[in-house]
């Protein structure tokens, strides 16, 4: 069994998490700041940004691998996993860009990551009782 949709998806997110850690690691290195951070705000967001990541994309990409594996519509996967990855990285870009406060692009990206995390498990929900009754 493949999920070849959903690994797109997560190849997209994982260079994100790469971009977004070698972020903060400039952070840590310019700060000698190993663990924790500094009142730069600059460098909260860059965590924090990181940080959203790795608490959202995880769970969507689960479900959408769940759904693809029991044969939710490849296209109905897709387009929740645009949603999620577009969403992410608005987020991230508007938590950095926004150097923390708020920002359009970080907004816009939190509804679509919750959006995409509502219709995957949606999906996974009406396959199920199609499947099981």
């Amino acid at each position: 069994m493949i999920v070849p949709v959903t690994g797109v998806f997560a190849a997209v997110l994982g260079i994100l998490l790469l971009v977004l850690s070698g972020h903060v690691v400039r952070f840590r290195l310019k700060y000698k700041k190993g663990m924790g951070v500094t009142d730069n705000p600059d460098f909260q967001a860059a965590v924090r940004a990181h940080g959203n990541l790795v608490e959202y994309a995880p769970i969507g990409l689960i479900m959408l691998g769940i759904a693809e594996l029991n044969g939710v519509a490849s296209g109905l996967i897709y387009w929740t996993g645009m949603t999620l990855a577009v969403g992410r990285l608005l987020h991230a870009w508007g938590m950095i860009n926004g150097h923390g406060e708020e920002h359009i692009a970080r907004a816009i990206g939190i509804v679509m990551t919750w959006l995409a995390i509502l219709a995957a498990a949606i999906l996974l929900l009406w396959n199920v009782w199609q499947v099981n009754g």
